[in-house]
């Protein structure tokens, strides 16, 4: 089911390297992965996030704080009764590992150090660095994909999906984080956002908001928060000095869950 991302061509596992019949070989990590994401497909020399952001994110998610998309995932997830599942853009792997009564779990994101991370969270997934525009799978492959807060890539989703599978997409909703936003920006502006938008080869058949609050309770995990987000790449200089001197924050999370059935 895995194909090699260079020549397309099926690769063969061996405990210590995955290879095709052209002779492409790709070594398994020490942590269990493999990387699949040639340096044609890269965009920077490490793409994704960077070791001190997804150690940020696995402090934060760990806490708990979103533990209720976790539950909302799972609970949407088990009626359809996956047997073989698609984390695309897994990260550290904290959603995929609330799946754990799928009997197939694979988790791919284009950072080696999210990877790493998601490899030693859970042994039992298959975990791969590669990127969602090239998924390294033969067609219709997988029951279900998700997308938790990631890069929509419809085509090859709806490409290795089996017929009548699902796409999960986990999107941030306009009110999510207002809070952590007004610290950061002096004034904020709203841009439009599909949030059920029509996806070419998919049809969307539920829709579901999860809102909740929670309370940060040190400036620690008010950052560990701020660098899972996109506002990390946006920030100005008095945006960081506000955060820098924030204490505590009271937040609310807006979440939008989308179904959508792939039309084969």
């Amino acid at each position: 089911m895995v194909i090699c991302p260079i020549c397309g061509q099926p690769l063969t596992r061996s405990p210590h390297s995955w290879h095709c019949e052209n002779k492409h070989s790709f070594d398994v990590a020490r942590q269990g992965y493999v990387n699949l994401l040639p340096v044609q497909q890269k965009h920077s020399i490490a793409p994704g996030d960077s070791r001190e952001m997804v150690s940020a994110r696995r402090s934060f998610l760990d806490r708990g704080y979103y533990l209720p998309i976790a539950e909302q995932l799972r609970r949407l997830v088990k009626p359809l009764a996956p047997q073989c599942i698609l984390d695309a853009g897994c990260g550290e792997g904290y959603y995929l590992s609330h799946l754990s009564d799928i009997p197939e779990r694979w988790g791919i994101d284009i950072s080696k150090e999210a990877v790493r991370f998601a490899a030693a969270r859970d042994k039992s997934t298959h975990w791969l660095t590669a990127t969602a525009a090239h998924l390294p799978f033969q067609d219709t492959t997988f029951d279900g994909v998700l997308s938790m807060f990631a890069f929509t890539a419809e085509a090859e989703f709806a490409r290795v999906l089996k017929p009548s599978g699902f796409f999960l997409q986990v999107l941030a909703g306009k009110s999510h984080l207002t809070e952590l936003k007004k610290i950061i920006y002096p004034e904020i502006i709203e841009k439009e956002k599909n949030l059920q938008p029509e996806l070419h080869g998919f049809t969307l058949k539920e829709s579901h908001t999860l809102e909740f609050s929670f309370h940060l309770h040190s400036n620690d995990e008010i950052m560990q928060l701020f660098s899972m987000t996109p506002h990390i790449h946006r920030i100005g200089k008095g945006g960081a000095q506000a955060l820098a001197q924030t204490r505590e924050l009271t937040d609310q999370a807006q979440v939008i869950f989308n179904v959508y059935q792939v039309d084969k």
